[in-house]
């Protein structure tokens, strides 16, 4: 159709863009996350499409497998981007492990909670598929976390990082492991997942060394989208070997954001900072930029495919609603042992996204349960992205009330001391004016002169 013609379609990506990136900075002044615009506009553009074209038409069925592909390129380039802002430091090994332990605990209880209640209210679901449906809905979302913490302290900013990132991986891994028990001749079990694991990191430890040494020496200047071609061929390949490809991306953003302390001593003779500096530059921007598309595509998309008579069940909320509780009861409880009454406004920050639409659509053929309504995804990512707006504009008001306060404290003071000021140099200008009184000494020799 004419309507879906080569430059229609340019003219409209073009748009997507320019929308989205309007979109970002409504999101810095209100907070609220600039993927909730994007799944709109991706709604409005479903309704608008039908409206033109005239005919009803499929869209989950059409752009499934786009939808996959451009989700996982963008998975790949916001761990990516995660990893090149972490610095690995002695003073933050212990932030480092405490994100991984909350990240940890909060996607098994949260899985195992939501597990229960899908095998409670779903007809048909066991207690096996039940883990692999509520895996999905218990991995926090890093594409919606990274960009909404910017305003944070470093402090919480770090740990949001540090978390996400870490409930992708595990998350990911998790569910694979799943996968891989619905067939007992392929199944390895625990110590296979263990072996699996490590091999991963070796093969991503040796990969990054090779990829630091061999990119640092080519002369050229295009070189960025060659070392994410490698990138994205070692994930997939990664992939093919049941690997827990992530770690590959993971481990080598965080050699090249903390090469030093890769090559330490001697082996910093192997580096030439000046060009390994250039390249971490180069691809923090480039992958920056590339996650911004990739994620504007994504989750427009994802708003086309949305089916919106699945968000008028009453089950659908019913069950929804008990899931989303448990998410925020749950985290809750790991926040306050770990990080102790300071979880303000952490506690709320746990919405679901780009991971959990990636999982849903992999759920293995034979593990699908026809009971189940994909309105309870939708909802659970609609709600838990409203609850993380509403903490993230409760705390924006709250530190500026705080920084008002300071500033009318400071403004007090200020005053109180030029006030200060004022009446010392008045007293001193009273003094110069007043007419010198001759002393006692002076009268006293006077007289005797007379």
């Amino acid at each position: 159709m004419e309507i879906l013609s080569s430059y229609n379609m340019i003219i409209g990506a073009a748009a997507i863009i320019i929308i989205s990136f309007w979109f970002n900075g409504i999101s810095k002044k209100t907070n609220i996350p600039s993927v909730l615009m994007l799944i709109v506009l991706g709604i409005a553009l479903q309704f608008g499409l039908k409206y033109v074209l005239g005919e009803e038409i499929d869209f989950e069925k059409n752009l499934r497998g786009t939808l996959e592909i451009i989700g996982t390129v963008g998975l790949i380039m916001i761990v990516l981007e995660a990893a090149l802002e972490l610095e690995l430091k002695k003073e933050k090994l212990i932030p480092i492990l405490k994100s991984m332990a909350i990240a940890l605990i909060g996607l098994v209880g949260s899985a195992w909670v939501a597990a229960l209640i899908l095998h409670q209210f779903i007809d048909g679901m066991t207690m096996q598929s039940a883990w692999l449906y509520a895996t999905p809905l218990s991995i926090l979302s890093s594409a919606i976390i990274i960009p909404s913490v910017s305003g944070l302290n470093e402090t919480k900013k770090e740990f949001h990082i540090y978390e996400s990132t870490f409930s992708d991986i595990m998350g990911i891994m998790m569910f694979y492991f799943l996968t891989g028990g619905l067939d007992p001749e392929t199944d390895t079990g625990a110590v296979g997942f263990a072996s699996n694991l490590v091999l991963t990191i070796v093969i991503a430890i040796v990969a990054s060394y090779a990829l630091v040494l061999i990119f640092q020496k080519i002369k050229s200047q295009a070189k960025q989208f060659l070392l994410i071609a490698v990138l994205l061929l070692l994930y997939a390949i990664g992939k093919k070997m049941h690997l827990s490809s992530l770690i590959i991306i993971l481990i080598f953003g965080l050699v090249i954001a903390n090469v030093k302390l890769f090559f330490p001593g001697k082996t910093s003779v192997f580096l030439e900072e000046e060009k390994m500096h250039q390249i971490f530059h180069e691809l923090h921007i480039i992958t920056l930029e590339t996650a911004f598309v990739v994620r504007t595509f994504f989750f427009v998309i994802f708003g086309v495919t949305i089916v919106l008579s699945s968000l008028l069940s009453l089950n659908v909320a019913m069950v929804s609603i008990l899931i989303i509780a448990s998410i925020f009861i749950i985290r809750f409880l790991v926040l306050r042992v770990f990080i102790g009454k300071d979880i303000l406004p952490q506690i709320f920050i746990a919405p679901r996204g780009l991971i959990t639409i990636l999982l849903f659509y992999a759920i293995p053929t034979e593990a699908e349960v026809p009971g189940f309504e994909s309105g309870i995804l939708l909802f659970v990512i609609i709600a838990t992205s409203l609850v993380m707006t509403w903490a993230m504009i409760k705390d924006k008001k709250q530190m500026g009330t705080m920084l008002d306060e300071i500033d009318e404290e400071l403004l007090a003071r200020n005053e109180a001391e030029d006030e200060l000021r004022d009446y010392e140099d008045s007293n001193d200008i009273a003094l110069a004016d007043r007419p010198e009184e001759p002393n006692e000494g002076s009268n006293d020799q006077n007289r005797q002169t007379d």
